[in-house]
């Protein structure tokens, strides 16, 4: 497995400014394999795709962005975020969710967006990653990922913890 790095371009330095800033590690590293797909980065890292803490990106009905942080091995019940944030979702192609995030998908991390006219994203967090130690979540890029423990991750994004997985 890679190491720490000290590069990856202007997202996936925002990721590692707002880590520091959170007094979480950077744990930032780089699999020039890619990550792109949680099996992709359970894969590089070595890891379950659960302990794949994967960003879905929803278009809230206020024009925001919606972040769910899923366990990779749960598929995401729109209707339980809904539910979860008191706002309807609906689907986000792949511009609007750099637009509204500042990442591209694949490299979407659950913290580091950049500042939208719309407002921060609404975050909603996978309660199936508490039982998993540890979580990797995307770093900016589709090659950076970032080592946590779930229960911190929630806490230093504010997400509301959730069961956002489809049933069946």
């Amino acid at each position: 497995m890679s190491g720490p790095v000290n590069s990856g371009g202007a997202s996936v330095e925002r990721v590692r400014a707002a880590l520091l800033a959170a007094g979480h590690a950077d744990s930032i590293a780089a699999f020039p394999a890619g990550t792109r797909t949680a099996a992709d980065a359970a894969a590089a890292i070595g890891c379950t795709v659960a302990q794949i803490a994967k960003s879905i990106v929803f278009r809230g009905g206020d024009g925001r962005a919606v972040v769910v942080i899923a366990s990779g091995a749960n598929r995401v019940d729109a209707r339980k975020v809904a539910a979860a944030l008191g706002v309807t979702v609906g689907r986000a192609d792949a511009d609007w969710v750099r637009a509204a995030t500042g990442f591209a998908i694949g490299g979407v991390a659950p913290l580091g967006h950049a500042a939208q006219d719309g407002g921060a994203p609404l975050l909603v967090f996978d309660r199936d990653l508490l039982d998993l130690h540890p979580i990797w979540a995307a770093a900016g890029s589709p090659s950076h990922v970032f080592r946590s423990e779930a229960g911190e991750l929630a806490r230093i994004t504010g997400a509301v913890v959730a069961d956002i997985r489809q049933d069946g």
